[in-house]
């Protein structure tokens, strides 16, 4: 039964049956399908069609007859309203069911794939305060919640996450479950200062205002880091609010800060990065072995889980002493330099220049002598020439970005004839695409899904691959 009218659908009493890609969930009426995105599998609501295709469509849940067994008590004051942790309100348990689920059925579907082994996804240790790293937005064009449109104070700046999908408007944090202290107390007390003494938050669309991004970075052995981004370059004020973060928490190992001018926010538009106080750089440990940390490096933000990860690749790549192993995409050479211990030779490959040399400071700082890094295009280095000049690879390990790999790099590793194949992935479809265009050399065999990110729909997944003989 549905109720129509000038602007909307109205169908009342459906069942939310499962969860789809990117987190939204999924009902089926007669031939339609809806996905919805405030709603858990089990609730039966009536939902308010926004947009209708041919044969599907996006709706709301505006109001719930029966709320679903695996619903549970969101714990953070912004859950709703900010655009991360979207699953607060479902069970963790049914989190990990979900996100395994898609990762099968997607390599099933998209992979064209059946018969692997599946092993259970490996849960997070910590459900909250598991990332190690976040970067927030200075705005002076903050979003209001319903209670802060309706008070008499309404201040428009703010620090805090950008509202999904809006570049120009940022939720101003008040307090966050995703990193550990002293993330919330040095966001908040640099906040308050900025305010109490008239410093201007960004306009991104005035392309004014002094105070701009700040980033925070904290490791397992209690070593911060902060990084200030400013628009322009008024070392009065810069100086005070460093002064005053440094001054009020001494425990903080290094700050840093750069001016951006430009109108992309990315680290890669800094020209130059200044040491305003202690190191550079930051130290974190995995097992036995240490990695430097530098303001633009890569490194995995569940430290925890990161280091169980790396163990499985070990475990599947099952290396005698006697292999060349490939990293490809290997950043500031974790995988690599974890793996080396026990294997003949590393070579590892990355497009980030910069990220290539803090794998060869890691390969020091560690006193690992059979690491090799190659920087520039996967799909320019990764040649028969580089394995003519390296050695031919026993054992490849992949660990691309979102989009996946590059059809020459697939067909390069076909060629390569590697016994071996490692595919680690943080997007599923495009891992089950290069899992499908590599099925005529390599047959898969496992996968090892993680959660590295609770609370989100986001999944990893380790795919382990042998060659057909």
């Amino acid at each position: 039964m549905s109720k129509k009218s000038s602007k909307n659908v109205i169908i009342e009493n459906v069942l939310v049956q499962d969860y789809v890609a990117e987190g939204k969930s999924i009902a089926k009426i007669d031939e339609l399908v809806v996905f919805i995105d405030n709603a858990v599998p089990g609730d039966i609501a009536d939902l308010r069609i926004k947009r209708k295709k041919r044969n599907y469509a996006e709706a709301t849940a505006i109001k719930f007859h029966k709320y679903s067994e695996f619903r549970t008590d969101a714990f953070c004051e912004h859950f709703g309203t900010c655009g991360g942790c979207k699953w607060q309100n479902l069970n963790y348990n049914k989190q990990l069911y979900f996100k395994q689920k898609q990762v099968v059925d997607t390599i099933e579907r998209i992979g064209k794939v059946k018969g692997f082994e599946v092993l259970t996804i490996a849960q997070s240790p910590e459900t909250k305060y598991y990332r190690n790293k976040l970067e927030y937005t200075f705005t002076n064009r903050r979003w209001f919640t319903n209670e802060e449109m309706h008070s008499e104070n309404r201040n428009q700046n703010g620090l805090g996450f950008h509202m999904p999908g809006m570049f120009d408007r940022v939720l101003d944090i008040k307090n966050c479950y995703l990193q550990p202290e002293p993330s919330n107390s040095i966001r908040l007390a640099i906040r308050d200062f900025a305010l109490n003494n008239n410093y201007t938050f960004y306009d991104p669309r005035e392309h004014t205002g002094l105070l701009r991004n700040l980033i925070i970075r904290t490791t397992s052995a209690d070593e911060t880091m902060l990084l200030f981004s400013f628009h322009k370059n008024d070392e009065d004020m810069i100086n005070k609010i460093l002064n005053f973060t440094s001054d009020t928490f001494p425990e903080i190992t290094s700050i840093l800060y750069a001016i951006n001018p430009q109108v992309n926010d990315s680290l890669y538009n800094y020209n130059e990065i200044i040491t305003f106080k202690g190191s550079s750089h930051i130290i974190e440990k995995l097992g036995d072995l240490k990695f430097r940390i530098g303001p633009k490096s890569f490194f995995q933000t569940n430290t925890n889980q990161a280091y169980e990860m790396y163990k499985t690749i070990l475990d599947f790549a099952d290396l005698l002493g006697h292999e060349v192993v490939y990293d490809l995409y290997t950043g500031t050479g974790t995988i690599a330099n974890f793996i080396a211990s026990k294997a003949k030779k590393v070579i590892g490959i990355e497009y980030v220049d910069e990220a290539v040399k803090d794998a060869v400071i890691n390969s020091g700082l560690n006193s690992i002598t059979n690491c090799s890094f190659i920087s520039g295009d996967m799909k320019d280095i990764l040649t028969d020439e580089t394995f003519k000049n390296y050695g031919q690879p026993d054992v490849i390990i992949t660990d691309p970005p979102r989009a996946g790999m590059h059809g020459d790099v697939v067909d390069i590793i076909i060629k390569s004839n590697a016994k071996k194949l490692i595919y680690v992935s943080c997007n599923p479809a495009t891992q089950a695409r290069d899992i499908e265009l590599l099925s005529s050399k390599y047959k898969l065999i496992k996968i090892q899904p993680f959660d590295m990110f609770p609370h989100t729909h986001h999944v990893e997944n380790i795919a382990y691959l042998e060659v057909i003989s």
